[in-house]
């Protein structure tokens, strides 16, 4: 995992270049018996700091650390309204736990001295066992007392007729159904991409990626520990990858199911 130390070192570095950190990746940080300490040293740079997490361990003294180590903004993963919705995408997980740690986290901002963030969101990921709770979820965030609800489209590895994740509502979903059969991502998959330049993704162990659609490292420019972070970003493979993106984006398998260009929340 990311070790304070690392990321201190990193901050040393380009932490006067950065404006916004997401402290989450194909993973669950409030695991990391440190994350608290990671956000307090990216609020020292002065950056927003992010995290995304299903709720679980959001027991109430956890909850006061989190507010004490001035998070600005908490995702949390609310997936279905009932158990049975919930489990289909979240399979192991448990919704009373998500509803416990929500109320957690507001009872510690609100008890906290004058605090006011994170600012805390519920992020529904509207798929087809839950889609008919969508109404639902949108009273139930009104009087659950958290600041934002979103309802986010899922990213499918394979659509296709019988998905089971796959929702009915076109407006709920990524995805078209072809005069051929075949499900394709609506958006077109032009040669640019923003983010090439806005930012990048550090895996847990230092690799330097280009995005978070990268989500098994393939596409690593650097690690860093071996090399600084502007040897990485100014790499003649970093920059061979972005021009790439301007001739032929397609030629990049994770990049055909990016959601570049896609409205992502519904």
């Amino acid at each position: 995992m990311l070790e304070p130390e690392q990321l201190d070192r990193l901050l040393q570095e380009i932490g006067g270049h950065l404006v916004y950190a997401n402290l989450y990746f194909q993973g669950e940080p409030y695991l990391h018996p440190a994350m608290d300490h990671l956000v307090a040293l990216c609020k020292q740079h002065g950056i927003y700091t992010s995290t995304s997490t299903n709720a679980h361990f959001l027991r109430p003294e956890r909850a006061e650390a989190i507010v004490a180590s001035g998070l600005d903004r908490l995702i949390i993963s609310i997936d279905g309204m009932t158990q049975e919705t919930y489990s289909s995408y979240r399979v192991g997980g448990r919704l009373d736990k998500v509803l416990e740690g929500t109320q957690n986290i507001l009872d510690a901002r609100r008890q906290s001295k004058g605090k006011k963030t994170p600012h805390i969101v519920w992020q529904f990921l509207v798929v087809g066992p839950n889609e008919h709770e969508v109404p639902e979820i949108r009273k139930m965030a009104q009087a659950s007392g958290v600041d934002e609800l979103v309802i986010k489209t899922a990213q499918l590895d394979d659509p296709h007729d019988t998905h089971p994740l796959l929702t009915k509502d076109p407006k709920l979903r990524r995805y078209d159904r072809q005069s051929s059969g075949i499900w394709k991502l609506r958006n077109a998959l032009d040669d640019e991409c923003w983010r090439m330049w806005q930012g990048c993704v550090m895996t847990w162990d230092g690799k330097v990626v280009p995005c978070c659609f990268d989500k098994d490292a393939e596409h690593a420019m650097g690690q860093i520990g071996k090399q600084s972070f502007q040897d990485i970003w100014f790499s003649e493979g970093y920059q061979a990858f972005r021009q790439q993106i301007f001739t032929d984006r397609s030629t990049i398998e994770m990049c055909r199911n990016c959601t570049e260009g896609t409205a992502v929340y519904a």
